[in-house]
């Protein structure tokens, strides 16, 4: 009878004990959100364009040519009717054509069967903000934005340069290239090089990265006159001037660095 009175409160006491250090666990666990879902990793930065940027709607691509003469013709054609239009080496090869920038996908929409009811084309495929890299950098960071611009341009490497030219003195020949750049991938620029150069942001020679712009005076004087679009290695994508082919130079040649103006950034 006496070990049965001494042997339950021990009992009771030994399991309240050996219960001490599980509680305790658990209590730290609770208190280390342990079993709760942990807050969400933070966001890469995204693009911040530069006052007087504009993000691109939607555009119309027609085409899909091999020989690169028919997209030029189009474009051309297109160009004679008003259009904001320009020629591009597509990844996969082909040559195709880009028009406009519309404010909705029904505008487009109405334009392109406009142009198929005209007979300048039969068929087309509308761009909208979704498929450009600008919104793929608002999840994986300015970064994605940066490398897409280099690789749309190199795109046009070898090519003749037959969209600008109207305006030689405000750089359209030159800057054409880097706005389409731009535009394919989510962002709308200034169109002349000076333009490009005043609202830029600026950027210090030691401080580049891919798709800043880098500016040079060509002509007599100290105004900016032409445009190129940084590729990286100290390597920049320009077009040297109506007549001549898309390239890719090097900021360490002489000549260029002698008419160096300085760099600006739209990202």
């Amino acid at each position: 009878m006496t070990r049965t009175l001494h042997f339950k409160p021990l009992a009771a006491r030994v399991r309240r004990l050996a219960l001490q250090p599980v509680l305790l666990l658990l209590l730290l666990l609770l208190a280390a959100g342990c079993g709760t879902k942990p807050p969400p990793a933070p966001l890469p930065p995204s693009p911040m364009p530069t006052v007087g940027v504009s993000e691109t709607g939607y555009s119309i691509q027609l085409g899909a040519f091999s020989v690169l003469s028919n997209a030029v013709r189009l474009t051309e054609r297109l160009k004679g009717r008003g259009a904001d239009a320009y020629y591009f080496r597509h990844e996969s090869g082909l040559y195709k054509v880009r028009l406009g920038d519309f404010p909705s996908r029904n505008v487009a929409l109405r334009k392109a069967r406009e142009l198929v009811a005209q007979g300048i084309v039969e068929t087309y495929y509308i761009v909208g903000p979704a498929d450009y890299a600008l919104a793929r950098s608002r999840v994986d960071g300015p970064g994605v934005l940066r490398e897409e611009i280099v690789r749309t341009a190199r795109r046009f490497l070898g090519l003749p340069y037959q969209w600008g030219g109207a305006s030689p003195d405000e750089g359209f020949d030159c800057s054409g290239l880097t706005m389409a750049a731009y535009q394919m991938n989510g962002l709308n620029i200034p169109r002349s090089s000076r333009e490009q150069f005043q609202k830029g942001r600026i950027v210090g020679r030691a401080d580049l990265k891919k798709g800043d712009l880098v500016f040079f005076s060509i002509r007599s004087g100290r105004k900016v006159s032409h445009v190129g679009l940084y590729a990286g290695g100290g390597t920049f994508i320009h077009a040297p001037g109506t007549g001549k082919h898309i390239r890719e130079d090097a900021l360490s040649n002489s000549y260029f660095r002698r008419h160096y103006a300085g760099a600006r950034s739209f990202i």
